[in-house]
């Protein structure tokens, strides 16, 4: 069975960071290219950024590029997802997903094999 399971949520103020982690179980991890999606409410569920099977490539959101670092550590089966100059437009739930396929994860969430569940991302000005 697999499974993601992310940590690392909070409440932050404006300008702060966050680090998230996602950890996955149940499947070979060192060929999936991995993903971290976010949920705003009442908006979709929208891309964040992708890192590859290898941690070679990497391609973020227009929106976190530059603010938002993926990074990979296969030994340990977890992503993560470095946060800072958070803004009042980053809340919400973030959730990694798991896609053989790396060029479909930045063209939304239709195409991923696998979801975690989420973890709740707040901040405060």
């Amino acid at each position: 069975q697999v499974q993601l399971v992310e940590s690392g949520g909070g409440l932050v103020q404006t300008g702060g960071s966050l680090r998230l982690s996602c950890a996955a179980s149940g499947l070979s991890f060192s060929v999936y290219n991995m993903g971290w999606f976010r949920q705003a409410p009442g908006k979709e569920r929208e891309f964040v950024a992708v890192i590859s099977w290898s941690g070679g490539a990497v391609y973020y959101a227009g929106s976190v590029k530059g603010r938002f670092a993926i990074a990979r550590d296969n030994a340990k089966n977890t992503v993560y997802l470095q946060m800072n100059s958070l803004k009042a437009e980053d809340p919400a739930v973030y959730s990694c997903a798991a896609n053989l396929d790396y060029s479909a994860l930045p063209k939304g969430p239709a195409g991923v094999d696998y979801w975690g569940e989420g973890t709740l991302v707040t901040v405060s000005s």
